[in-house]
């Protein structure tokens, strides 16, 4: 539900990979710089103890030319009503590598490994102009609601897979979001 913008402007060669245990620390300073606090790093922690959203294999992160972790991305178990889905947060770029395209490389390896489960939706609350271009719609197209207040432009889905049906409802976020 959190995010940090990345423009996307492709002026380095970013690789993506699994997070690891080793990356952990890292992973935290990098979250609570992005976004000028250590709420969402707070979160990561918070859904890494939740096995009920924990996914391990889906927290990502890209590593720029010297090695050093530039961007992470999550997605943890949520639900539409009980239907299982995904949820995108947080989103965190380093500062000194935002707008370089850290962001949307990571965010498009942690889609693909969600692909790769067989997962079928990803759902994100964030900024309307940047989540497009990985194919995020808005999720009320599909009758599915946030259980609190939120813009409707920024409560995106992603339909993964080509599946045909996505069942409506409203979205149950793992506790941690404290929503």
């Amino acid at each position: 539900m959190t995010d940090t913008i990345d423009d996307s402007a492709q002026t380095m060669s970013w690789r993506t990979r699994p997070e690891s245990p080793a990356d952990r620390a890292e992973v935290y300073e990098l979250t609570a710089a992005a976004f000028g606090r250590a709420e969402e790093a707070d979160l990561v922690e918070a859904l890494r103890a939740d096995p009920g959203a924990w996914l391990p294999d889906l927290s990502y992160v890209a590593e720029g030319p010297d090695g050093a972790v530039a961007a992470y991305a999550l997605l943890t178990r949520c639900h539409v009503d009980e239907v299982p889905a995904l949820a995108l947060a947080p989103v965190a770029v380093r500062p000194g590598r935002q707008r370089q395209g850290a962001g949307a490389a990571v965010v498009r390896a942690v889609l693909e490994a969600a692909r790769g489960r067989e997962e079928r939706l990803v759902l994100v609350l964030g900024h309307p102009e940047y989540y497009p271009r990985f194919g995020f719609t808005r999720a009320s197209a599909y009758g599915i609601r946030p259980g609190f207040d939120a813009p409707d432009e920024a409560m995106m889905a992603l339909v993964l897979n080509g599946s045909a049906y996505v069942a409506p409802g409203t979205i149950r976020y793992p506790a941690a979001f404290g929503v």
